[in-house]
């Protein structure tokens, strides 16, 4: 595993997570609401997954970060967002936005621009082809699974950046982390946590989680696609398939210390 900042600054940011637990207060799909809520226990952080809107505010008052993740959407579940989203940039508390499936239908492009639009999020986490699909309207994504490769993105990811201020996080073979003016990369992992459903959606959970303890957006996202990354390269290393990475990955991520780093 290759990345763009210094091991002491991912140790650091390790530390400060396992140290601090924060509360990272999930509105996250179905399908990847266990994959998220274990990932961040391993780490030693705090999960809640909570969407229902007449418990937002408070909710959000004490959570260390919110992630916003649009894979099962309904009416709903949209207006919970938006008011945890607004509750939280109202306190200054850090917001993930994690765009799934943008692209694929016009309610959920719409949905996820409405999101930036009004809640503000400090970061933006998606594939190739959402974050493309954010930024061009003719760019159509494939369901929740990218065809666009991560570096087709990255000029698209800068011109969203800008635009909607925040720093967006594109994962891929190798993942481009950008405000729009400056650019990190991790490189590392393996071709098997594709195989793993709602990989993606847990990495945006660990983004979260970084922010949460790490004030410098770049700095806790570029740490979080590294944390991904190098607990995916060890899992591969004893898995036998996709089910036997699940858990692999879960027990590398318990395992990672800031002295492992």
């Amino acid at each position: 595993m290759k990345c763009s900042i210094s091991t002491q600054e991912l140790s650091r940011t390790l530390a400060a997570m396992r140290q601090q637990s924060p509360l990272v207060h999930n509105i996250t799909n179905y399908v990847a609401m266990n994959n998220s809520a274990n990932a961040l226990l391993a780490l030693g952080a705090s999960p809640v997954m909570a969407h229902w809107k007449d418990e937002m505010e408070e909710m959000v008052a004490i959570a260390g970060a919110l992630v916003i993740n649009i894979g099962t959407l309904d009416g709903q579940w949209i207006e919970g967002m938006i008011a945890a989203g607004t509750a939280a940039h109202r306190k200054g508390t850090p917001i993930v936005l994690d765009p799934v499936g943008a692209g694929a239908t016009s309610h959920r492009t719409e949905t996820a621009w409405r999101i930036i639009r009004e809640c503000h999020p400090t970061i933006i986490r998606g594939n190739g082809s959402e974050i493309m699909a954010l930024v061009r309207a003719d760019v159509k994504s494939k369901g929740v699974d990218s065809s666009a490769s991560s570096h087709s993105a990255l000029d698209s990811a800068k011109e969203l950046a800008l635009k909607a201020e925040c720093v967006v996080v594109i994962s891929g073979e190798v993942d481009y982390i950008t405000d729009g003016h400056t650019t990190h990369t991790v490189e590392g992992g393996h071709p098997i946590m594709t195989a793993v459903t709602g990989m993606g959606c847990t990495s945006s959970s660990v983004v979260g989680a970084c922010a949460a303890v790490e004030p410098n957006p770049m700095v806790a996202s570029t740490a979080a696609m590294a944390i991904m990354s190098l607990a995916g390269e060890r899992a591969a290393s004893v898995a036998r398939g996709s089910g036997s990475m699940q858990v692999a990955f879960l027990d590398e991520l318990y395992n990672l210390t800031p002295e492992t780093i």
